[in-house]
């Protein structure tokens, strides 16, 4: 498929959980590329990146997810995710699991076109200014994977002082963990409650309407916390906010 003159082309690489549990998010990043111009492409048979096997420490079966996931992806332009945490997978865990391997090659190449979607927008577009609007306080929770492994946070911050007629307020402990981690959750279900305890104090003390962060694992560790504690606050991921979309309004 080609792309039209002038125009970037970008795939989107929609993560497990949301295509599984939120496929708003998809749509949400979808519309917020397109608004920009970039032409946006999701092929047939994008599954799984590997994290979950790979964290688990079944390598054998994560090679063989990652390494269909590098096949797929060839020549596919720029990639882009909504996730700090699946984009740290392939960036920082790709050369790991595919070192003295055939797929050595192919995964430095999937690696050096991979981005984060804030990452993309601000550093690779340019872009600050969406378009966006929301009428309250918002508050940023930086995921763990995106700010340690990627460096994000800047790039998410740049474009909510662009929101329009939204008041950016300051979340206390907001590059503290949030308790999810995945299989962490699961199997120190203790440390991880009481890990959402210190985020959700410090959500509390920020007395903002709407937390954002980049991840939709933590988006839900969170917004599980906020509701079970009947909180009028909700938690979203950073595009939907940017596309207009928080509370399904267009």
């Amino acid at each position: 498929m080609t792309t039209k003159p002038g125009r970037r082309r970008a795939t989107l690489f929609v993560t497990c959980i949301v295509d599984q549990v939120y496929p708003g998010i998809g749509q949400a990043a979808v519309a917020l590329l397109e608004a920009q111009g970039v032409e946006v492409h999701v092929p047939r048979g994008l599954t799984c990146c590997g994290q979950m096997a790979f964290n688990a420490g079944f390598r054998d079966e994560a090679y063989a997810v990652a390494g269909r996931t590098i096949e797929v992806l060839r020549g596919q332009g720029d990639i882009v995710m909504p996730s700090g945490s699946c984009a740290t997978m392939i960036r920082h865990l790709y050369p790991e699991l595919f070192q003295r391997s055939p797929y050595a090659g192919p995964a430095d190449d999937l690696v050096a076109r991979t981005y984060e979607i804030s990452e993309y927008l601000v550093d690779v577009l340019g872009v600050t200014d969406v378009g966006a609007s929301y009428d309250g306080s918002v508050a940023y929770h930086d995921a763990c994977h995106g700010l340690r492994f990627l460096g994000l946070g800047r790039q998410a911050r740049a474009l909510l002082d662009h929101v329009a007629r939204a008041e950016v307020r300051p979340l206390p402990g907001c590059d503290q963990c949030c308790g999810f981690g995945g299989l962490f959750a699961v199997k120190q279900g203790a440390i991880s409650e009481a890990m959402l305890d210190h985020k959700l104090a410090g959500v509390a003390e920020s007395q903002a309407d709407l937390i954002v962060t980049g991840d939709a694992s933590c988006m839900t560790q969170i917004a599980g916390g906020l509701s079970r504690r009947g909180s009028a606050t909700k938690a979203r991921h950073l595009v939907e906010l940017l596309a207009n979309m928080v509370d399904g309004r267009p």
